[in-house]
């Protein structure tokens, strides 16, 4: 399993109008295969930056959907005349860790 963390800061007091596009928005990602999640965050320091985790199945899955028309239309929906702070726009791909469980009572 992977997360794409995006962090975005919204210019000129347009925090509202993101919050409000995220909840209204079409859900589009939610049929793409691979999709197993989406969360929005705000930060409480900085109201205009925003943190979006998606989690996937895996990698070539997030690509294949942020290469997708359905990812272009759903950007299309964002508030007219956003604007982005350049210096705070980030994409990072984690790689959840992952081994071998053993059963709860088991010695190591």
């Amino acid at each position: 399993m992977i997360i794409a963390m995006s962090r975005f800061r919204v210019l000129h007091s347009r925090e509202q109008d993101i919050r409000q596009a995220f909840l209204d928005r079409p859900r589009l990602v939610e049929d793409h295969a691979g999709f197993l999640g989406l969360e929005v965050f705000q930060d409480e320091k900085d109201s205009a930056l925003f943190y979006l985790l998606t989690r996937w199945n895996d990698a070539a899955s997030f690509r294949a959907w942020h290469s997708s028309q359905a990812h272009k239309h759903s950007h299309e929906l964002m508030p007219k005349g956003l604007k982005l702070d350049s210096a705070f726009t980030e994409l990072r791909i984690l790689e959840r860790v992952e081994g071998e469980r053993k059963p709860v009572g088991t010695a190591s």
